[in-house]
């Protein structure tokens, strides 16, 4: 129903800083260095989908497939509005192993190359799935194809290893009522989930693993609640999920849920991240696509919204025009809407000592020679998980920033900036036409120092 595409590859700012008045001395020489500091700036409204949802420390993202890296009107407004993209079919099993042990990653790469040289991120989707299936799983049964599967999600995670920041495990799983799905993942055994995650984790400790579904919004319905105990097992046995996946596909028979809130709410306080990663509303509803966004806006650990698509004619419901933008990549009384929601959401700031941002431990670092410029950090917005910091460059418009931050810290998010990721630990940054200030979200996974910086010239 949902990841099948109606053709085979379309299934689819500067952020206000808050802070205080420290600064530490700025050395300034022939080489590239850092600084440090906090300031504070007044707030505006965002004008873009990824500057309002930035400003809350969440994503917006969308879906695209390797044929729309030809696509110039498609690129134009991706690069515009979004800071997150999920490929619509080139990272699911039957794409990236076609024959067994044969990996093919070329469809992936394209698409993640292109995101990431944008200053993007990539949702990595999906490792285990009763659909789109490499042939020669159909041929398996029992423990081969249990071995299959596991042996598909090591080769996968560890192409992309570090490189990720949230990966759909597993993806619908489960059937209306509750129950499992039956497939032929299922038939190797119910623990068959379990085995998967705990397979990802091994190959990648650095990405966040995600259960992904449909028809899991309403809180009081049957499949909900099946997938809601699972997680709850699994969080109390120590398996390891990190975030739910709601698809939010909303159609004439399946509304935005008066307590969708509430399900997203109940899910987070398991212990996991939680995300629309794959919405679309019948006519684009002005009011769903308020609602949706507002309430994962109310979430504290609502991480982020992605729209399967961006324009209507990209869209497996294109006849529906269930998109942001239509066939001529306008923009729809939906897309005002949503911005609206996102400029008003709440960022939930947590504060206290232990969720400060401390001071690095030791000097900024320096850059490579050659050339003059200094990388500044200011301190942002707080969260129970995460912080953000501005960067801003100076010395030099031509400018290449790498960023560090310590273990168990990831780089989670960039904006106004074209950065590559060596790993979840490292980003180097260049200019991308936005100016010398960007941005940057961090994980904090419990340690609260910040990154070092360094900045160099050609």
């Amino acid at each position: 129903m949902n990841d099948v595409p109606a053709h085979p590859e379309h299934r689819g700012h500067f952020r206000p800083l808050l802070g205080g008045a420290v600064t530490l001395a700025v050395v300034v020489g022939s080489v590239a260095v850092a600084t440090l500091s906090t300031a504070g700036t007044a707030s505006a409204a965002a004008s873009t989908l990824k500057a309002g949802a930035e400003a809350t420390g969440r994503y917006f993202g969308a879906a695209m497939g390797a044929d729309r890296l030809s696509d110039s009107g498609f690129l134009a407004i991706a690069s515009r509005e979004f800071d997150m993209m999920t490929a619509v079919n080139e990272m699911k099993p039957d794409a990236t192993e076609p024959y067994s042990g044969q990996f093919n990653f070329s469809a992936g790469d394209s698409i993640y190359n292109w995101v990431t040289s944008h200053g993007m991120r990539m949702r990595g989707h999906t490792l285990a799935w009763h659909g789109q299936q490499p042939n020669f799983w159909r041929n398996l049964s029992g423990s081969s194809l249990r071995s299959a599967m596991l042996e598909h999600i090591n080769g996968v995670l560890t192409h992309y290893k570090g490189k990720m920041p949230y990966w759909d495990v597993v993806n619908e799983a489960f059937a209306e009522d509750g129950s499992r799905r039956q497939s032929n993942l299922q038939a190797t055994g119910n623990d068959w989930i379990e085995a998967a995650f705990k397979a990802a984790r091994a190959a990648d400790p650095s990405t966040k693993l995600c259960y992904n579904d449909y028809n899991i919004e309403n809180w009081t319905y049957g499949k909900t609640q099946g997938v809601y105990n699972m997680i709850k097992d699994f969080k109390s046995r120590g398996v390891p999920v990190d975030c739910v996946g709601f698809q939010t596909h909303f159609t004439g028979g399946s509304s935005l849920p008066s307590n969708f809130q509430t399900t997203l709410q109940n899910f987070a306080n398991l212990g996991v991240d939680v995300a629309l990663t794959e919405v679309d509303v019948t006519n684009a509803s002005t009011s769903q696509y308020a609602g949706l966004t507002q309430a994962c806006m109310n979430v504290s650990r609502c991480v982020g919204i992605t729209t399967w698509g961006i324009r209507d004619s990209d869209s497996w419901r294109s006849s529906e025009s269930p998109l942001l933008f239509d066939g001529s990549g306008n923009k729809k009384a939906a897309y005002t809407s949503v911005l609206n929601a996102l400029n008003a959401g709440s960022s939930t700031v947590s504060t206290g000592p232990s969720q400060q941002p401390g001071n690095p431990s030791s000097s900024p670092t320096s850059g490579q020679q050659g050339g003059s410029c200094t990388a500044t950090l200011s301190a942002g917005q707080q969260w129970g998980d995460r912080y953000n910091l501005n960067v801003s460059v100076s010395g030099s418009d031509n400018w290449t920033v790498t960023m560090n931050v310590p273990s168990p810290e990831r780089i989670s998010s960039v904006w106004n900036v074209s950065g590559t990721w060596p790993s979840s630990q490292v980003m180097i940054g260049k200019p991308n036409g936005s100016g010398n200030n960007f941005g940057v979200t961090i994980m904090t996974n419990g340690n609260w120092t910040w990154p070092s910086v360094s900045c160099s010239t050609s």
